[in-house]
């Protein structure tokens, strides 16, 4: 029997330093093209099953540094360790030509669980 994969959810934040941007030649399109780059890259992953992703910008405006995100990315991944190497793109993207990564500007949390899926019980003789 195979294991069955983990339920994820990658909640991914934009915090203040994008908003304070242009700054130190990185401008707004430079974060967008890493962040794009994040999301190529979590898909990228073997072990990466992606299933879809919401963006919320147009109804929350501003940082987010936990619930509500700006942006969610669901997918089924084969190990912990998959889901922590994709976490951890944060800290190995480049934002344009500065010696910043994209953690600098956003931040990322994962959910782990199982899909929700009935489950088959069996039926326990009546105690007497």
């Amino acid at each position: 029997m195979s294991t069955p994969p983990l339920r994820v959810l990658f909640c991914i934040g934009i915090n203040q330093n994008f908003f304070d941007l242009p700054e130190g030649g990185v401008e707004p399109g430079d974060v967008w093209t890493a962040f794009v780059g994040l999301m190529d890259g979590i898909k990228a992953l073997p072990g990466v099953d992606f299933i879809g992703d919401i963006d919320d910008d147009s109804h929350m405006v501003g940082p987010s540094d936990g619930w509500p995100w700006t942006c969610y990315l669901l997918c089924d991944v084969d190990a912990q360790e998959t889901v922590k190497e994709a976490c951890g793109l944060l800290r190995t993207i480049a934002v344009g030509s500065s010696p910043w990564k994209l953690w600098k500007f956003a931040k990322i949390e994962a959910r782990i669980g199982r899909a929700l899926t009935p489950r088959e019980y069996e039926k326990k003789d009546a105690v007497r």
